[in-house]
């Protein structure tokens, strides 16, 4: 039997369909990449609108080639708009964010002709699911999960909904998923989750995030530590002294922006302010050598005057990123923001996007051009079409390294030219 993953959304997405690959191995399953196959499972995404529309497109053409396969959908779209789905001809399996480790199970119901619908209260679930580690993440780098769920509740978000509350992962079990990917060759570990900022808010042990990442990057192997999204209030004098002390952290701090004004901060329920965002990055500047800071930016949120948005693209230039990723505000049913009056017109949207994209173009460059003449350490990946690799930094600069031998998975010196 041959299973086939589609997955939409972010990296925590990807890692849980990784591990459910894992779990259909285990059961005898053939995992495939493409082609026909006898399951699909569609994990899907609902941040947005447009991803819940690429989500059902998604399910409809997974039924539309493979016909005759078991058509399983899980995630954030099948929690938050189960009614979209459930009577779907589409849809032989539902399933939300939780009990995902039963999916073989309901699989093999399909497959003897009894479709299989689990929906659970995902805002009453108070632990974290463990599934299986994955196995077929490349050798390079991999991606652990540290905790799932989000209780900030900012006005344009559906996650919590989605995700429920916070749920940390024992540090024990993320330690030991760490140790087997060194003991495999692993030369780096990304922390990710849908909060990982979190960690440890819903244990009585008072561990943290910074308590994890002094776990992980005690592994003996593993060569670099790298956080996912993190926000500003994170960042405090305590945690940097610890991580400056961490040979092996990344200097990547992608910190969540969302806005420059302090003011449309407020109505984004975001929690922290311009001035508090600016002093987290001078924090890890002034602490770790060759910091870099990339983060998201939301245009055209409701209420975003002009002046508001000229305060956030020169809040933006001031912070000189290395790397922003830059986003449209889109109504998403069921939040707060959605109801709000003050929408920004999509042509006001689309210029002030177009705008941010161009300052995002001149910084990445301007953090480059600072590295010429510079040699680091780069750890390579992949051999590109044109024969070299594609390398990064620490602090997850893309550079290109040539050579006549297989260097995939090294770390090698790179001169900046």
């Amino acid at each position: 039997m041959k299973v086939k993953f589609i997955t939409l959304g972010c990296k925590t997405n990807f890692y849980e369909s990784q591990a459910l690959a894992e779990i259909f191995r285990q059961k005898g399953y053939t995992v495939v990449k493409s082609g026909k196959a006898d399951v699909v499972v569609v994990n899907t995404c609902a941040v947005t609108s447009m991803g819940a529309q690429k989500s059902r497109q998604q399910i409809h053409k997974a039924k539309k080639d493979n016909p005759d396969a078991i058509v399983a959908v899980m995630g954030c779209y099948s929690q938050t708009d189960p009614d979209a789905l459930k009577d779907s001809p589409d849809v032989d399996v539902m399933i939300g964010t939780s009990g995902r480790g039963r999916i073989c199970e309901l699989v093999e119901d399909a497959l003897k002709g009894k479709r299989r619908i689990l929906q659970s209260d995902i805002m009453k679930e108070r632990s974290f699911e463990e599934l299986a580690a994955a196995s077929d993440q490349s050798r390079i780098r991999a991606t652990v999960k540290i905790e799932d769920g989000c209780s900030n509740f900012c006005t344009y978000c559906i996650i919590p909904y989605a995700r429920g509350p916070v749920r940390s992962r024992e540090i024990g079990k993320i330690v030991d998923e760490v140790k087997s990917l060194a003991q495999n060759g692993f030369s780096e570990v990304v922390l990710t989750g849908i909060h990982i900022g979190s960690y440890g808010k819903d244990l009585k042990s008072g561990l943290s995030l910074i308590d994890v990442v002094e776990a992980v990057c005690s592994v003996d192997g593993i060569k670099r530590v790298r956080l996912g999204s993190i926000e500003p209030v994170v960042i405090t004098e305590d945690f940097v002294n610890r991580i400056k002390n961490l040979s092996n952290l990344c200097p990547q701090f992608h910190l969540s922006l969302q806005s420059g004004s302090t003011k449309t901060l407020a109505r984004m329920k975001r929690r922290y302010t311009a001035e508090e965002y600016m002093q987290a990055v001078r924090l890890l500047r002034e602490n770790i050598k060759d910091t870099s800071i990339t983060t998201d930016l939301m245009v055209g949120f409701p209420g975003e005057t002009d002046e508001e948005f000229e305060e956030s693209y020169n809040f933006c230039k001031n912070i000189g990123f290395m790397q922003m990723h830059i986003f449209k505000y889109s109504k998403r049913p069921g939040t707060v923001a959605a109801e709000m009056e003050n929408q920004v017109p999509e042509q006001v949207k689309e210029l002030r996007s177009q705008k941010m994209l161009e300052l995002e173009k001149q910084m990445k460059a301007d953090f480059y051009n600072s590295y010429n003449g510079k040699t680091v350490d780069v750890l390579v990946e992949v051999r590109t079409k044109d024969g070299r690799f594609h390398a990064t930094t620490p602090n997850y600069m893309d550079v290109f390294v040539e050579s006549d031998e297989d260097i995939s998975g090294k770390i090698v010196s790179y001169t900046f030219k």
